[in-house]
């Protein structure tokens, strides 16, 4: 959301992502992760940040008091210490507050949230303008923020935007803040820029105190804006918080209610008077001109006098923004977490990830609901709670005349709460479930949370649940409520026969978010009556399955008049894919949903793919589904801004790299390619300016070398000399000292000299060497002018093949070490990969694959060996006999192979699976291993399928990546046990196994063997997220000898990548035991060490297999 503020005759936007802008943007969509804007910016930390969370904040106030002004001057000064002294007449102060990022939907390996805490103050006086950025050392815990399917790096800095010319538009200068110094107004965390007399930052000049105080140096107090928090910053410079009184009170801004996940079109709030006042303020919540695609795809936009909603096209119903076709059955899917007591048991019963499954016939009102992996422990006693899945009937509802039921008023985005109180025995159980929309199957998703006790019932007991009714009260407004209460009896029928009545008391909740501007939702009545009959709950033992069915309508409380029209009662025998469409009287029609054929009775899903073969236009693929279809672009192709039409993708040029670009020369600016067609200059260390015109800075100021020693300015740096009779480096001068050969080296370039307005100084464009401070050669030499850097040895001589060029630096080391390899090149004892090795990576809908050269990858000729768009894809391995892909996902849960060469995705294993993750390939045995993260087991299988067996399933909570030592017999795997991570061991057949990691771990995933050199390597997504690594979404090469990084892949797609494995083009060397004739076994032969192991499947009765102690 944004407030507008009149500063110096232009309009600024305050925005809660970070920035303040002189324009309206259009959208989201045109900032994030394209910098820099076409708009008008200061960026103070620019991403996409999320306030609706409760806990994240923004505070804003124009502030002229004499104590805010006094403040801001001290910043400026202190900053531009060579100018006159300025004094502010204004400032305004903005202040983010512990804003978090809006995390996209994950796996659940998501942790919780880092938030920073910023500030922004524009302080101006009639000649000039000035921008104070203000950051807490423990107030800034991220640095990107997630964009679409991958994220970007935040960004500080000043913006133009687009600068109208006399035929068309460009980009403006664009000035990026973002530096390694600690500051640049000699105080920690603060930077200070002159921004011109108005906000249109074409020469904007930064701070020229990069220094902080010496340890010696008193400690200084400096103080932040007031925003009544406590200190901000610790280390020895606190900056304090006084109390004061300001002409404008704080005022905080907040997030626009309406589509709180897509503020694309945030709450504007306009003051036109330089003194706040909340009487001034008016609202603007934007238009259907740029904001039609938050709407459904069946759904209009209509413009109201304050703002805009979506409202469903005939046929459909919902709230707009999601819309379904009147008549069609709808599926719900979710998970079910939480822990239950039953009657006095002192443990709970966990819940993790327990599949829901839920089928509705819309047109009679009918809702079908299944738990899974329900135990008998607590199955009979779930059967009171057919509550658990009644909100799922009242949302689909068969409606009564003149009224709605839940989805046609609030969609499919809510949360619902609900209290149940047992009686008489007072057990309490919470239920909550959050429904987050439609996905792209027309599913509805959602999660359920049960905490709590409830009262036990007998296994072998039946419950029976009488017809009852439940009136909804609905209050409108910017946080929306639905509740309800009432309280339901229900019989348990015991073993024996006999019965017991109970009840308990029951309260809901429903939140929701409506639009405000459509006086149409405040005609639906708010109180309504849910009638429910036909109840049947049902626990199966033997399949672990709760089973809730029930019949839904929603109508009047006061009961109304008798409806006998069928569409009212249900009783029409329209198809299942019909909506019924009532008469007079008793008379009524059957007409098939859109999407499907027929004469009401029977209705046929249309193919439109099939129909209509150009439904989704050029360079796109069609996907037909029950009642609907969709559209995907082809490679290199993606939707273009409607939406619809699928464009080619732009090649990004790299300006910097062609040369083409507009910055100063590499002496003096460095380019910084940024992605697309964009990129930044930023002036070398030593100079200032834009990038484009960087002038040299005369570092040379009081303070810069030792106090008896004599500065020098060079251009882009500056060196500093003792004087005649004193030794040193110039930053600390002792006399009486014998020289040094870098000494010697040093001065007798100094004495050299021409003489300056400063002192003595070298010739332009003479080398001067550096010393340390025991008189050594620096490791590292750079030319002052020129910025050229190269190695040294001990004697000052150059390093052969060391030297860089501007703007980059190499990897020297002290004389005393021993030089590290250049490159990932192999060591003597290091085998070069065959021609036609590859990496094979995952993404969440396809396998990639790159070329590798040596150990180079080939990134031009990377491309998809499979793409399945509508699958999860996690685990990868390959089989190097066969030239065979295999793969996990756990969309439709399976595992899969395919030929390398191409063809077409062969099932494997699509049984008793829930989320298969890690898998490895044992090429000798011509076996295969792999994880399951829900069924916590490892199991093995024949390449083909059979064979299957469970080789470890204790003391697993979380197994994830799994890899194979065919050779030696030996299997690896992690274990993300948040509580205990591990890196486990066994031999093949799941004997010997013991813990080779426990501690100092923390997600551990990415196991790579290293048969060469026997190393298990790994990578940690937990320590990486601790130490704020950015999701790169790439593939990167380390040499492990170095632990340096060589070469990044990004792959075209900008998504999670879940899994990595080596095709090479020929089997590596080695046998084990069951290599050859299956190691004389007759079923399954799994390596060990010294030997292997014959062992039966798990189906070993049906096939023939008996199996003794050791084997068979």
């Amino acid at each position: 959301c944004k407030i507008c503020i009149k500063w110096q005759l232009v309009c600024s936007l305050i925005n809660t992502n970070g920035f303040v802008a002189t324009a309206e943007p259009v959208s989201e969509s045109t900032y994030l992760g394209k910098m820099p804007p076409k708009f008008g910016m200061i960026a103070a930390l620019e991403g996409d940040l999320d306030t609706s969370d409760g806990v994240g904040k923004v505070f804003f106030r124009q502030d002229s008091s004499p104590d805010a002004l006094r403040r801001a001057a001290e910043h400026i000064n202190r900053a531009f210490p060579e100018d006159d002294e300025v004094n502010p007449t204004n400032a305004v102060v903005v202040t983010w507050v512990d804003v978090a990022t809006h995390e996209p939907q994950s796996r659940g390996d998501a942790v919780g949230k880092n938030r920073n805490t910023f500030q922004l103050v524009i302080a101006s006086l009639e000649t000039a303008s000035y921008a104070i950025l203000l950051y807490a050392r423990d107030g800034i815990q991220f640095s990107s923020t997630p964009v679409k399917h991958s994220s970007a790096v935040m960004h500080a800095g000043f913006s133009k935007g687009s600068v109208r010319g006399y035929l068309f538009s460009s980009q403006g200068p664009y000035y990026r803040t973002t530096t390694d110094d600690e500051t640049n107004s000699g105080l920690r965390g603060v930077w200070v820029y002159e921004i011109g007399t108005s906000p249109y930052f074409s020469n904007v000049a930064p701070g020229e105190v990069t220094d902080l105080p010496t340890e010696s140096t008193p400690r200084e107090s400096p103080e932040r804006f007031d925003d009544t928090r406590g200190p901000a910053y610790t280390d020895g410079q606190q900056l304090v918080y006084p109390p004061y009184e300001s002409e404008g009170e704080q005022i905080e801004v907040h997030p626009v209610q309406y589509q709180p996940h897509q503020p694309g079109n945030p709450e504007v709030v306009v003051v036109d008077d330089t003194d706040i006042n909340v009487d001034v303020f008016s609202y603007n919540l934007g238009s259907c001109a740029n904001n039609r695609h938050k709407c459904s795809q069946f759904a209009d936009c209509k413009d109201y006098s304050s703002g805009y909603c979506c409202h469903c096209r005939p046929g459909f119903y919902g709230n707009g923004i999601q819309c379904l076709s009147e008549g069609k059955p709808q599926r719900i899917n979710g998970k079910v977490n939480g822990n239950v007591y039953v009657g006095n048991s002192p443990s709970p019963v966990e819940f993790s990830s327990n599949d829901l499954h839920s089928y509705l016939v819309v047109n009679d009102g009918r809702s079908y609901v299944a738990i899974s992996d329900i135990t008998d422990t607590i199955g009979p006693s779930l059967l009171p709670l057919s509550a658990i899945g009644g909100v799922i009937g009242w949302a689909f509802a068969l409606e009564q005349p003149g009224f709605k039921n839940g989805f046609s008023i609030i969609g499919g985005e809510f949360t619902r709460q609900a209290e149940v109180t047992f009686l008489p025995g007072n057990e309490r159980l919470t239920i909550t479930q959050e429904f987050k929309g439609i996905d792209e199957h027309d599913h509805l998703a959602m999660s359920t949370t049960l905490e709590g006790r409830i009262p036990e019932v007998p296994r072998g007991s039946t419950v029976q649940i009488d017809r009852y009714s439940e009136i909804y009260q609905m209050s409108l407004g910017c946080f929306s409520l639905i509740t309800s209460s009432s309280t339901r009896e229900y019989k348990v029928i015991l073993p024996d026969g006999s019965t017991e009545t109970r009840s308990y008391q029951w309260r809901q909740t429903i939140t929701f978010q409506s639009c405000q501007h459509d006086e149409s939702l405040r005609g639906v009545n708010p109180t309504q009556m849910l009638s429910v009959d036909q109840v049947f709950v049902m626990y199966d033992a033997s399949n672990e399955l709760i089973r809730f069915a029930m019949s839904n309508k929603i109508g009047d409380v006061n009961g109304g008049q008798p409806v006998e029209n069928p569409c009212f009662t249900g009783r029409h025998g329209c198809d299942t894919n019909a909506v019924c469409r009532p008469g007079q009287g008793t008379q009524f029609t059957c007409e098939c949903a859109v999407g499907f054929n027929g004469d009401g009775r029977t209705c046929y899903d249309i193919d439109e793919c099939r129909e209509d073969p150009q439904i989704c236009g050029s360079h796109a693929i069609c996907n037909n589904q029950p009642g609907t279809f969709r559209c995907e672009c082809e490679d290199g192709y993606l939707f273009g801004s409607d939406g619809h039409t699928c464009i080619e993708a732009n090649q990004p040029v790299d300006a910097c790299e062609e040369g083409t670009h507009t910055c100063d020369i590499p002496e003096r600016a460095q380019c910084s390619y940024t992605g697309g067609s964009s990129y930044i200059c930023s002036c070398l260390p030593g100079f200032i300016g834009d990038g484009r015109i960087c002038q040299d800075i005369d570092e040379c100021q009081p303070g810069r070398c030792h106090q008896e020693a004599v500065c020098y300015n060079t251009e882009g740096s500056f060196t500093c000399q003792c004087r005649a009779g004193y030794y040193g480096d110039g930053f600390y001068c002792s006399p009486g000292k014998t020289k040094t050969r870098c000494e010697t080296h040093r001065d007798s370039l100094l004495a050299v000299t021409e003489y300056g307005p400063r002192g003595p100084r070298p010739p332009v464009g003479q080398y001067i060497p550096t010393c340390d401070e025991n008189g050594a050669y620096e490791p590292m030499q750079c030319h002052g002018s020129s910025g050229h850097c190269w190695c040294v040895d001990r004697n000052g001589q150059e390093i052969p093949g060391t030297r860089s060029g501007p703007g980059s630096r190499p990897s020297c080391i002290d004389h005393g070490g021993v030089p590290p390899p250049i490159g990932p090149t192999p060591r003597p004892d290091v085998h070069p990969l065959p021609a036609g090795t590859h990496l094979l990576f995952t993404q969440s809908g396809r396998i990639e694959h790159v070329p590798l050269e040596g150990y180079n990858m080939k990134k031009d000729d990377a491309k998809p060996v499979l793409h399945l768009p509508e699958k999860v894809i996690i685990g990868v391995a390959y089989d190097c006999v066969e030239k065979m892909v295999y793969w996990t996902e756990i969309t439709s849960p399976s595992i899969s192979k395919a030929s390398i060469q191409g063809g077409e995705p062969i099932a494997v294993i699509t049984s008793d699976l829930d989320s298969p993750e890690g898998i490895a390939i044992d090429h000798l045995g011509r076996t295969m291993f792999w994880t399951d993260s829900v069924k916590d087991r490892i199991e093995v299988a024949s390449l083909d399928g059979s064979q299957r067996r469970v080789i470890i399933d204790s003391d697993l909570v979380n197994p994830r990546a799994i890899i194979t030592d065919p050779p030696n017999g030996n299997l690896y795997w992690a274990d993300w046990n948040r509580d205990a991570p591990k890196i486990e061991t066994s031999y093949m057949d799941g004997s010997n196994r013991r813990v080779l990691v426990k501690d100092d771990l923390g997600l551990p995933n990415g196991l790579t063997y290293d048969f060469q050199s026997s190393l298990l390597c790994w990578a940690d997504s937990w320590i990486a997220k601790l130490l704020r690594v950015y999701n790169r979404d790439a593939v990167v090469a380390v040499d492990h000898y170095t632990g340096k990084e060589s070469d990044e892949f990004q792959p075209q797609k900008r998504t999670k990548l879940y899994g990595i494995t080596t095709a090479y083009a020929q089997c590596p060397s080695g046998q084990n035991y069951c290599a050859v004739n299956n190691g004389g076994c007759t079923h399954l032969c799994l390596a060990t060490p010294t030997g292997r192991s014959c062992k039966c499947p798990d189906n070993a009765a049906s096939v023939g297999c008996v199996e003794r102690d050791g084997g068979y």
